[in-house]
């Protein structure tokens, strides 16, 4: 995607302070993070299940509430805004150190690429599709590379979650990320609130007298503030695919020196190559294969499932693929930023041209959830069908097959 094509079909974020981020790249290939105001199929997508959503009594008695004015406790952390909150948490945490990693190097380091299609595990009783790792991973993953040391704790008890964080960040002076739900967050445009359990913020700072808190969420312009309650309401989230219990995670301590990056570029690239083909053909719910697998269903949903059924499937699966920016397309391109950083660090030119197929690739992944919203929205002149969308949806799966192939037996000669 090229900078000029990035979208800005503002609506559900009007007089919200959350905004998508974007990686896209300039006239010679560059890749930058851009802001974005939001895009039509995904608005389209969002749309269709709100028509259908089970809360629409529950939703017409939300605000949307963005305080940003904070007066405590506040750690000297900048704000600093990412495609995808989990990079973001990470990158905020690690700043605090004084290790200052981009969201696509986070993301390639800690081999954040993936993807599933998980028929048996649902969310709002349609089937998880993932682009990425699952929650939770990507902190564990980097922190273990970089030999840093972590803590992660969950609770049973709300008030002990609480006191816990309240030790950590007031007595320790610790930035810690919370894991929450998206369902309660006052700051969040009420149409953009999901019952997905695994949104990653940061609290950084606390006001004793009024009992809010500070947060840094990668996915708003600015900081912004929660009550004691709600806080607890999003950490205690209920509903979603798992239960959270006061999920939080801090760093404890960073070695002295940082081991050297090239042996990790390259570790971490073989990793994410591994994940995404490694699977014998009887799995075929992930990487590569999972692709190929969603191709096959998709072509009889409608069949299947009827006509209204497979629309929610299609649009849950736009929602996943496209929701805050990332999702399928955006994940590629965060991966394709990382391998044009991974040529700069390391000085080995040929990822600049894995940067460029990925690139590619990402640009697919948006013209399915362009075709498939165009289903969702039944838009006349505009006659897509399943089967269009099981055709792109295959030649998307073997061109990362062959991506992720070539790319780990380069990677490999380069390690001899």
């Amino acid at each position: 995607m090229k900078i000029e094509e990035v979208p800005q079909d503002l609506k559900y974020c009007k007089d919200a302070i959350v905004r998508d981020q974007n990686y896209a790249v300039d006239c010679d290939g560059k890749y930058h993070m851009i802001k974005s105001d939001g895009w039509t199929p995904k608005n389209d997508a969002l749309d269709y299940a709100l028509e259908e959503d089970k809360d629409k009594e529950e939703r017409k008695l939300m605000v949307m509430n963005a305080t940003t004015d904070f007066h405590g406790f506040e750690l000297p952390i900048n704000h600093q805004p990412a495609a995808h909150c989990e990079n973001g948490a990470i990158s905020t945490l690690l700043s605090y150190y004084g290790i200052e990693f981009t969201e696509p190097m986070v993301f390639g380091l800690a081999s954040g690429l993936f993807f599933t299609h998980l028929p048996f595990i649902k969310m709002s009783g349609m089937p998880v599709t993932a682009f990425r790792t699952f929650p939770g991973v990507l902190f564990k993953r980097i922190t273990k590379l970089l030999g840093i040391k972590t803590e992660t704790h969950r609770f049973l008890s709300q008030e002990n979650a609480m006191r816990t964080l309240d030790k950590v960040l007031l007595e320790q002076k610790t930035p810690v990320g919370c894991v929450v739900g998206m369902y309660n967050l006052p700051y969040l445009p009420i149409e953009y609130r999901s019952h997905f359990n695994g949104h990653n913020i940061c609290i950084t700072g606390k006001d004793e007298n009024t009992g809010d808190y500070l947060v840094l969420d990668s996915n708003a312009t600015q900081k912004v503030t929660l009550s004691r309650d709600d806080l607890i309401k999003v950490r205690f989230a209920k509903g979603g695919t798992y239960p959270l219990m006061g999920q939080m995670y801090w760093i404890k301590s960073v070695p002295d020196r940082l081991p050297e990056l090239t042996p990790l570029i390259l570790k971490s690239i073989n990793k994410t190559c591994w994940y995404m083909v490694s699977q014998p053909d009887f799995i075929p719910y992930a990487g590569a294969n999972g692709i190929l697998y969603l191709s096959r269903k998709i072509r009889v949903w409608e069949k299947n499932m009827g006509a209204r059924r497979a629309k929610q499937n299609l649009a849950q699966v736009i929602r996943m693929l496209e929701e805050i920016g990332t999702g399928g397309a955006g994940f590629r391109f965060i991966y394709g930023a990382f391998l044009q950083e991974a040529a700069e660090k390391t000085g080995i030119g040929v990822f600049n041209d894995f940067s460029t197929r990925i690139t590619e690739i990402g640009d697919m992944w948006r013209e399915f959830a362009y075709k498939a919203s165009r289903i969702v929205k039944h838009r006349v002149g505009e006659n897509y069908t399943y089967d269009d969308l099981g055709d792109l949806l295959q030649v998307i799966g073997e061109k990362e097959k062959l991506f992720f192939v070539d790319l780990d037996i380069k990677t490999k000669s380069l390690q001899k």
